[in-house]
């Protein structure tokens, strides 16, 4: 028998499965065998909840491979990993990206080598240096451009795992996207914790409106650009610039706004107020009228009244957002917001939770209803589904070819997407 490859298994963001992937490269480099790795989310008390029973399950599954534990929860909470049966190493988020830490487990995976390795990730100043060409469908490809987050909103434990905010210099970055269109790649995503302070710790303070700009100067061949999460309060000039005037950057932001009344943003340390996300949303669709936004909300934070609530309820249409993430609030130990008294019901947390949804859905049946009977180009992730510019899911009768933009007119669409 030959030897068996180490299974990946991948909990929480984007960018957890991007370095899920360079993980995969340094383990395969290092000579790595028989393991499973677990790539763990912090972001809610449920992730970590989820990444217990995922373990449990690996070990059941496979009950001969070592079993090493990685990501955010490891980060912030070792004690938790290293107390279970099931684990056999626990590796910090600044220790899984470096090359010595898989060569250290490759012998017998445990041997000499400490069993907890989860340094002070507050101490990293760099980005990981590993930066591979890509993850996920043959369409779209993700590439890292910042990690790690300055701030400390009070419900936040992911500054604890991922640490202070650091950048990749734009050189590196346009260096990267050149090679992935090269490679055929029709959209590339920036990601990042903490998008929008992409910049402040490099030579001249650049903003990520800059680096937006130099790709689509730097790189005419790539067809779409694609932002993911930003703190809109952060958004500065040239990203404004770039909405409304560069076709190949898509119409379509993910807002990290997490709460509709000014008192709970204010507790919640957060450095906008409503009108703030609201003002900002009327000037990118000034600028760029067919603009969609998706968002980030919390019900539920401690001290959250009726009325605080239905301020949140209401951002939903002032602003006009489509794609909600709503997330029920989830006391993290270690965070301010754990110490604050006068906390939601769960059975309260839950309805308002399934409320914010189900305006969500509404938007979004308002939006599918907008765009049947246009023409759109469709970047294909698989042959019977691509998404929109504006990341709207259209599902095809016909095979189309993976990886192509397809022009297409929707006819219809069902509860969650477009169909062609």
């Amino acid at each position: 028998m030959g030897a068996k490859p180490p299974i990946f298994a991948t909990l929480g963001c984007r960018l957890n499965a991007y370095e899920t992937e360079a993980m995969k490269r340094l383990a395969d480099e290092a000579g790595v065998e028989g393991a499973v790795v677990v790539n763990t989310c912090a972001v809610t008390a449920e992730a970590v909840r989820k990444a217990r029973q995922e373990i449990r399950k690996l070990r059941r599954e496979n009950p001969d491979a070592k079993v090493i534990v990685t990501g955010c929860a490891a980060q912030t909470e070792p004690e938790t990993f290293t107390a279970m049966d099931e684990v056999d190493a626990v590796i910090g988020n600044h220790e899984k990206m470096e090359p010595a830490t898989w060569a250290g487990l490759a012998p017998d995976l445990i041997g000499e080598t400490e069993r907890v390795q989860v340094n002070d990730i507050m101490s990293v100043t760099e980005t990981a240096s590993h930066l591979i060409d890509g993850f996920g469908t043959r369409s779209r490809a993700y590439v890292q451009v910042q990690n790690g987050c300055d701030h400390r909103c009070t419900f936040c434990i992911i500054p604890y795992g991922r640490g202070n905010s650091r950048s990749v210099p734009a050189g590196v970055v346009v260096d990267q996207i050149k090679r992935l269109v090269d490679r055929g790649f029709n959209e590339v995503v920036l990601t990042g914790v903490d998008l929008t302070s992409w910049g402040a710790d490099l030579p001249g303070a650049p903003r990520l409106g800059d680096l937006v700009m130099r790709i689509l100067r730097l790189v005419p061949d790539l067809p779409r650009l694609r932002i993911s999460s930003i703190d809109s309060i952060e958004a500065d000039e040239n990203l404004m610039l770039a909405i409304a005037s560069e076709p190949r950057l898509m119409p379509h932001l993910h807002l990290s706004l997490q709460h509709g009344d000014d008192l709970i943003l204010k507790r919640m340390a957060r450095r906008h107020l409503r009108d703030d996300a609201i003002a900002f949303c009327e000037e990118a669709r000034r600028l760029r009228p067919d603009i969609t936004f998706g968002a980030d909300i919390i019900a539920g934070f401690p001290t959250e009244s009726d009325a605080h609530f239905e301020n949140s309820l209401k951002l939903i249409t002032e602003c006009d957002l489509t794609w909600l993430h709503v997330f029920p609030y989830s006391k993290r130990d270690g965070t301010p917001a754990a110490k604050i008294p006068n906390k939601v019901d769960g059975n309260v947390i839950k309805e308002r939770a399934a409320r914010l949804r189900a305006a969500g859905k509404t938007q979004v049946e308002r939006h599918l209803a907008a765009h049947v009977g246009r023409e759109h180009r469709i970047l294909m992730e698989n042959p019977t589904m691509g998404r929109t510019e504006y990341f709207t899911e259209v599902v095809f009768d016909a095979p189309q070819e993976e990886g192509a933009l397809v022009a297409a007119t929707p006819q219809r669409f069902d509860a969650e997407r477009l169909i062609a």
